[in-house]
Formats: C-alpha cells, sequence, structure tokens
C-alpha cells in the first residue's frame, strides 16, 4: 500500500488578510514546509524596490521568486512533505496558473482563501510596519497597501467552490 500524496496548500488574499501568519500556523499543523513570496522577495529585492511602485518591475522580480519556489517545492513533494504556498496570488489569472501547474503535475492542491475587511487589513499591514513581528518580511507603505488593493482581484463564487474560507474581523 502506497502512502498518500502530499498535499499543496495555496494560500492567496489580500494585502493584510492573515496569510504569511496563516500559513506558518498551518505549516507546524501539517509538518509542511512553507513558502512565503514576501520572505523571498524581502531577501533578494527588498533593497531595489522603487520609490513609486512599479506593477511590471515588481511582477517580474515575482516570477523569478516563484520559478524559485515551484522548483523547490517540487524535490519537497517528491519526497513525500507537504507543502504551503503563501505567494499572495492577487490576480484570477494568477490562481488560475498555479490550479493548472497543479493539476499538470498531478499535485492534490486545497487553496485557502483570507479576507478581512480592508479596514482591518490596512491597520494589521500599519501595526506590522511597527512592530515587525511575526509575518513581518519588509515596510508595507499606505502607498503599497493602495497599490495592492488596486491589484487584487476577489474571486467569484466558482472560484471559491472547494476553497477554504479564512475570514477575520
Amino acid at each position: 500500500m502506497s502512502a498518500a500524496a502530499p498535499i499543496l496548500h495555496v494560500i492567496f488574499g489580500p494585502s493584510g488578510a492573515g496569510k504569511s501568519t496563516y500559513a506558518g500556523a498551518l505549516a507546524r499543523q501539517e509538518r509542511a514546509v512553507a513558502f512565503s513570496i514576501d520572505d523571498w522577495m524581502a531577501r533578494l529585492f527588498a533593497q531595489d524596490i522603487p520609490q513609486q511602485p512599479d506593477f511590471h518591475w515588481l511582477m517580474e522580480r515575482i516570477e523569478r521568486c516563484e520559478a524559485q519556489i515551484w522548483s523547490t517545492a517540487a524535490a519537497v513533494m517528491a519526497a513525500g512533505t507537504p507543502v504551503v504556498l503563501d505567494l499572495g496570488l492577487l490576480r484570477r489569472s494568477d490562481r488560475a496558473r498555479v490550479t493548472e501547474i497543479a493539476r499538470l503535475c498531478e499535485l492534490p492542491a486545497r487553496f485557502h482563501y483570507l479576507t478581512a475587511p480592508k479596514e482591518v487589513r490596512r491597520g494589521r499591514v500599519l501595526s506590522r510596519n511597527q512592530i515587525q513581528g511575526e509575518g513581518f518580511s519588509f515596510v508595507v507603505t499606505p502607498e503599497m497597501f493602495d497599490f495592492a488593493e488596486g491589484v487584487f482581484e476577489a474571486p467569484d463564487a466558482d472560484e471559491l467552490a472547494g476553497c477554504q474560507v479564512v475570514e477575520s474581523a
């Protein structure tokens, strides 16, 4: 009898929804390896972030990080360990791409959507900037928060079908 394939947990939601904190807790609970795009971006590119948010600059670097995360996560899962991906996945097309990669690689995937009211999330981000505790990777300015808000595409009912939805106040 073969062991069940490890699960690929995919966390997504808007800025300040609690994705990184949730991903860390889920990784501990599931004995999984967590990969956070914020950690990778902070370590590799934080010193180079332009003063004015530039979507193309940001997406190019996110794509580089995601490619390396996928490569490493695939090796971790091949070794039989579950993975938690905290990639943000602000756009529907980003989530569809991850869904397709998981399908093509025959990886059992479970999506977790985190959300909270905008002002709650904004407050969390400002607080996280000051405390710089768990879930902190780099300062998210009000301009960066607003930029991410403009990019985020909320999932529709079809996309939410089969997702675990986590709402916090």
